[in-house]
């Protein structure tokens, strides 16, 4: 690495104050040149998405997350209004809640639990960790992500005596998620149970008519909004899904949108040299071989953007990991995203990125602006936490560059409401321009369904046993009877599972007596 290939390799954008470093990634000199027809193609196709054009020919499905920030390029009249009316009531809902024309029992509302799984979560999460300040935080935020009630229990735990000061929002674009299903029951208990009506504190974001659609309408919850199918999950933080919770959490959301829209700008420029999401897809292309050969480990140097990894990884992981390109061929697409903030990884696993493996690329993230306030501390004579900060990413970068290990740094001004949001549609739109170049849809995730599938068929199988188990109160079985019993020997080993999961749990009413071999051990209904 030279300070020559450093000056000629360094995108900078003053305008945005972002700057893409992509010197360390040893891309030949023909590189560019002979990537720039697909390249090319990339950008016409990108152009036809934002034109409208269906995405997910299963799913017969527009792809538009690029109009929430940009309604008048929506390809029709009544989408672009249907944008500015959310976002507009959106605002004027939030007014109300912080002004306490919208309250509680017990005045104000001081509290949000946001209750979502997947996009539905990690985007407003993400938010919420970089841009939150607890002591001026209009609403103070808590999640439900899944569907662990112990999970639940300790946010609850958290809310006790305070539910009446509460306001949910229930996140579902279909409606019949199940992790946000079963959220949205043990809030509704947890309310209950409280002498509260649950109704009152109760919000929707979903699609119009949805299961959720139809429950809040049915149940006059305080308001809904709503979201499009030709929003994705992964995609759809800058939607209802995350602009409700952060316009209530006091956070500037028209300078998130405003922020992703400059990105927006500068990333459909056709000029490869000067836009910096083609940049990046090109250099993914080139470190992983255009087939995921590598990991990609993604590295902020700053606290407020420990999830950034993670938000990253289901846009990246969910987009492009497909075993079947556009022409329906086998390719196993993907890359594995995974990181950790620095220099917090200084002391876990640069040790084997260092000299372990060399089967990744790194991305790190650099944030110029050290703190809000006007003065740092001097922690040695002229040196501040900062400038530590900064040293050990300036570190670690040559120490890995030392021993042959690709990176990337993305330089950013500081961490704001607008730069969170050119973060976000950067590489909303880096995955759109790789998927296109290894020919993958971004847009579908049919391994999720997939999933899915497979859980409700456990879920209808445990019913069985319990039947089972209900029917034969007196008789020990084990897992192989059991499964016999009800036509499921090929299912044996999900039914043990099963078992011992209702085993452990009192409330089943099962009960497992130990044998000799753990497979003979015998389960049964308690009398």
């Amino acid at each position: 690495m030279n300070w020559s290939r450093f000056k000629t390799h360094l995108y900078h954008n003053a305008d945005l104050g972002v700057a893409l470093d992509i010197s360390r990634i040893p891309f030949p000199d023909d590189f560019f040149t002979t990537m720039e027809p697909r390249m090319q193609q990339a950008y016409t196709a990108m152009a036809a998405l934002e034109g409208g054009k269906v995405a997910n020919p299963d799913e017969n499905r527009m792809v538009g997350h690029y109009w929430l920030r940009a309604p008048h390029l929506a390809p029709k009249p009544e989408l672009a209004s249907e944008i500015t009316s959310t976002l507009a009531a959106i605002k004027e809902f939030t007014a109300k809640v912080h002004g306490g024309e919208i309250a509680g029992p017990k005045g104000r509302f001081r509290n949000l639990l946001v209750i979502g799984i997947g996009g539905s979560a990690l985007g407003p999460q993400l938010v919420n960790h970089a841009l939150g300040r607890p002591r001026k935080d209009k609403l103070a935020i808590s999640f439900f992500d899944n569907t662990d009630p112990d999970g639940i229990d300790y946010v609850l735990d958290g809310l006790r005596g305070q539910l009446a000061k509460t306001l949910v929002v229930v996140i579902s674009k279909s409606g019949g998620t199940v992790e946000t299903r079963n959220g949205m029951l043990e809030a509704a208990a947890a309310f209950k149970a409280a002498g509260l009506d649950y109704s009152k504190h109760f919000v929707a974001v979903t699609g119009a008519g949805s299961k959720l659609d139809q429950i809040a309408q049915r149940e006059s919850w305080r308001a809904r909004f709503a979201l499009w199918d030709w929003v994705g999950g992964r995609t759809s933080e800058l939607s209802a899904v995350g602009l409700l919770p952060a316009s209530l959490q006091g956070i500037d959301i028209q300078a998130m949108l405003d922020g992703a829209a400059a990105m927006d700008d500068v990333t459909r420029y056709p000029v490869t040299a000067q836009n910096p999401a083609a940049l990046l897809a090109l250099m993914w292309h080139f470190a992983t071989d255009g087939r995921g050969a590598k990991d990609m480990v993604v590295l902020p140097y700053k606290d407020r953007l420990l999830l950034f990894s993670r938000y990253l990884q289901q846009l990246i992981m969910e987009s492009l990991g497909k075993e079947l390109d556009l022409e329906g061929r086998v390719v196993n697409q993907g890359i594995a995203v995974y990181g950790n903030k620095g220099s917090t990884d200084q002391h876990a696993y640069v040790q084997q990125l260092r000299e372990g493996v060399n089967n990744f690329f790194v991305t790190f993230i650099e944030v110029l602006k050290d703190r809000d306030a006007k003065t740092s501390l001097e922690v040695e004579p002229g040196v501040t936490a900062g400038d530590y900060l900064q040293g050990f990413y300036l570190g670690t970068r040559d120490a890995l560059t030392e021993k042959d290990r690709q990176s990337i740094t993305l330089t950013v001004p500081d961490v704001s409401p607008r730069t969170l949001g050119m973060l976000i549609a950067l590489y909303e739109r880096v995955v759109g321009y790789y998927a296109m170049l290894i020919n993958v849809n971004a847009y579908h995730q049919p391994g999720v369904e997939a999933g899915k599938k497979a859980a409700t068929g456990v879920i209808a199988l445990k019913l069985k046993v319990v039947e089972a188990l209900k029917a034969a109160p007196d008789e020990p079985l084990t897992a192989e009877s059991l499964a016999e019993r009800i036509g499921a020997a090929g299912q044996t080993e999900l039914v043990f599972k099963i078992l011992e999961h209702l085993a452990a749990n009192r409330s089943s009413g099962v009960a497992k007596r130990l044998r000799k071999s753990w497979f003979e051990s015998t389960y049964r209904i308690k009398g």
